[in-house]
């Protein structure tokens, strides 16, 4: 049967009463049942016995044998059973245990594998190993000891520099060593696995897992293997010293006091700002970083440090102006303070704080080299504002070209002049060549900029000539700007810096300079002037108003240019001749106007007798009239002109005064009776004496001195000026 039992039925030694009896198979195969299997075929076996006839049993007895078979045989089943699970349950670990052999058998393979290998070459794999461990020990002994000076390199400088020091020292030798020597056991290293390799002494998949982490180690090293040597350590420790490097600059980086504005006028040299031990400190530490390729950076900090410095000692001398743009001036002179404080304030900075950075810069970076520390200090100079100087003084070159920007030009070369020797010594190096090259466009702008303009006045005097005089005959501007204008020039302080520009101009154009070429011209500028006076006093359609012009003009030019440069010039004849032409336009003036009026006061016919009473009084109301109708178109016509130099003025005044008054005030005291008991009196006797003489003095004033006319109007006493009982005696 296909399920595992037989039943085999057999007849018994009795032949009358037969009886079945059943053998029971268990085969081998049971044990490969499982549980379910035996259940139902066991269920099965009894379905089948109780199907059963009983009649067919026999007796008892063999009834009784009959189940006692099927006891046993219900034993032998459960006990295999019980086989069954316990084998089941050895199967599945086995099956367990086989997986885990299946896995470990290639590495065994592996080990077993050089039992196999010839027997020479499993004699010399010792040597070859002991050579490449050797190296590769020697190696990570140093690379422990690297890792021993950690502590000692995160902790700060500032305590110990020069333990600290010592200690970055050992660091870098021990990386040098490492440097040196991976390379060489990695060699060693690469050397035993082809060894290996070429005599199958060693696994195919172990030598690749070697090969593949040499290779790891090789690019390590071809990439700056310092930097995966140390796990960053020794750039940790440069930026300690980096920041102590800045840190000592910057606690001993005062900016330089300004106690007064007379700073910038002081000739000493600044001292060097750090003290000797600080500049030993930074050396030293400088040393350790130059060694690692950290100079730039270095540079980098020093610059921003003392450049910082260095501004913070520039920022109280208020030096805003140097931002001022060209479109912002309008005129040279909203810039004439500035350019004088621009020298002073220029002196100062070259004098006093460059000085004292470049000798700074010599004292720290001496050992480094002479480009080095010359670099450096260029830095500094720009960053600082040496730039913004120079920058200053080109805008005032492109400011508009007028006159008085002469002098101002010839200011900043004057600066830049005094400073040329400190300028050459310190930004003469290559390294400051921004600052050379701006210094020379500069100078060269002022000196094209100061000969262009001083060349041009003459001919712009001329062009003045026909432009029209002053209607009020003062003295025309141009007049009084020259004369002062060229008295500075050939004064003390301009007359050997313009000189110099004029032969350095020259000298650019190839020329020769010739000594007496400024006197020269200035001479030709005051001619021009002299022969602009001219032509202006002919200009004037009123002849009164001419004389008065060239009686001005004549005594400005010789009281302004006598004991001058000018009148030393011209020469003491050329100076009287003007104060000779001032004598005679001044009497000419009077004669011509103010001197006609006391003639409308003639005393002819007023010969007081008996009977001629009326007559004379009609006489006197008439040349009073006269008189005053006269006076006031004279004094109309000559209140709105001006005599700009006060003692000609006042003696002018005078002179008129003396001219009318004596005779108004004897007339008056005469002839004044007839005319007080008139009605109409006001409009003969119209002036008190007084009056009279307060409006000839208040004439030819500038318009800003002038106080109003004193027709008909009271003084502050209230006293009516025109006619008084006192005014006649």
């Amino acid at each position: 049967m296909d399920d595992g039992f037989s039943l085999d039925p057999k007849l018994t030694d009795s032949d009358s009463a037969p009886t079945l009896s059943f053998q029971l198979i268990l085969p081998v195969q049971l044990a490969s049942l499982t549980p379910t299997t035996v259940f139902i075929r066991f269920r099965r076996f009894f379905l089948w016995v109780n199907t059963m006839d009983p009649s067919a049993t026999g007796d008892d007895c063999k009834n009784k044998f009959c189940i006692d078979n099927l006891i046993a045989a219900r034993k032998s089943l459960k006990l295999s059973l019980e086989k069954s699970k316990t084998l089941e349950l050895a199967l599945e670990k086995a099956g367990a245990r086989i997986g885990e052999i299946n896995q470990r058998l290639p590495s065994l393979e592996a080990a077993v594998r050089p039992i196999r290998a010839d027997k020479d070459a499993l004699a010399a794999v010792g040597g070859h190993i002991n050579r490449a461990v050797g190296p590769a020990a020697a190696v990570l002994k140093v690379f422990d000891a690297v890792h021993g000076l950690e502590k000692s390199l995160l902790s700060d400088p500032k305590n110990d520099l020069p333990g600290y020091l010592s200690v970055l020292k050992r660091l870098e030798e021990a990386l040098r060593f490492l440097g040196d020597n991976c390379g060489l056991a990695i060699q060693w290293l690469e050397d035993i696995i082809e060894y290996l390799e070429d005599n199958r002494v060693a696994d195919g998949r172990y030598l690749l897992n070697l090969k593949t982490s040499l290779k790891g180690l090789r690019e390590l090293q071809n990439d700056g293997e310092r930097i995966h040597l140390d796990g960053g350590l020794l750039d940790a420790a440069l930026d300690q010293l980096e920041n102590e490097f800045r840190r000592l600059l910057t606690e001993h980086s005062v900016p330089l006091p300004m106690s007064s504005p007379s700073l910038g006028e002081q000739a000493c040299i600044a001292p060097s700002p750090l003290p000797v031990t600080v500049i030993q400190k930074l050396q030293a530490i400088l040393g350790r970083l130059i060694a690692n390729n950290r100079l730039e950076k270095c540079i980098t900090i020093y610059v921003e440090v003392r450049s910082s410095n260095v501004r913070a000692s520039l920022k109280a001398l208020n030096l805003d102006y140097l931002e001022i743009s060209v479109s912002e001036f309008n005129d040279v002179q909203s810039i004439e303070g500035y350019v004088g404080q621009w020298g002073k304030h220029l002196e100062f900075a070259v004098k006093h704080l460059f000085e004292a950075e470049f000798k700074l810069c010599n004292d720290v970076f001496e050992r480094i080299g002479l480009d080095v520390w010359m670099g450096c200090f260029a830095k500094i100079a720009a960053q600082a504002g040496i730039l913004a100087f120079l920058q200053f003084g080109k805008t005032i070159t492109e400011s508009k070209k007028e006159p008085l920007k002469l002098l101002k030009l010839l200011d900043i070369f004057a600066s830049l002049n005094k400073l040329r020797l400190d300028f050459n010594r310190l930004f003469g190096g290559a390294a400051c060549i921004e600052i050379q090259n701006l210094t020379r466009d500069l100078i060269k702008r002022v000196i094209d900029g100061a000969a262009e303009i001083f060349w041009e006045i003459f001919v712009q005097v001329e062009l003045q000539r026909q432009t029209p005089p002053p209607q009020d005959g003062s003295i025309p501007k141009l007049v009084c700007f020259i004369t002062e204008y060229c008295n500075k020039l050939l004064g003390d302080e301009y007359r050997p810096i313009l000189t110099q520009v004029l032969v350095i101009h020259q000298s650019w154009k190839h020329k020769k300079f010739q000594e007496m070429i400024l006197v020269n011209e200035v001479l030709k500028i005051i001619k021009a002037v002299d022969l602009n006076l001219e032509t202006w006093v002919k200009a004037y359609g009123d002849a009164m108003l001419s004389y008065l012009f060239a009686m001005n003009s004549h005594w400005h030019l010789y009281k302004h240019l006598k004991g001058t440069k000018i009148g030393e010039l011209m020469g003491d004849a050329w100076l009287k001749e003007h104060e000779q032409y001032k004598e005679y336009y001044s009497t000419v003036f009077l004669k011509e106007s103010w001197g006609k009026l006391p003639g409308h006061l003639s005393r002819e016919g007023l010969i007081l007798f008996s009977g001629g009473r009326a007559t004379a009084r009609d006489l006197v109301k008439k040349r009073l009239k006269t008189f005053n109708e006269a006076f006031d178109e004279m004094y109309k016509k000559q209140s709105d002109w001006v005599i700009s130099e006060r003692d000609l003025r006042e003696k002018t005044c005078q002179l008129i005064v003396q001219a009318i008054l004596p005779v108004y005030r004897s007339y008056m005291q005469t002839y004044g009776p007839l005319v007080e008991q008139d009605a109409s009196s006001s409009k003969y006797a119209k002036y008190t004496v007084q009056g009279l003489e307060q409006m000839l003095l208040s004439l030819f004033l500038p318009r800003r001195e002038r106080y109003g006319s004193f027709k008909g109007s009271k003084i502050n006493n209230g006293v009516d000026l025109r006619r008084t009982a006192s005014a006649v005696v």
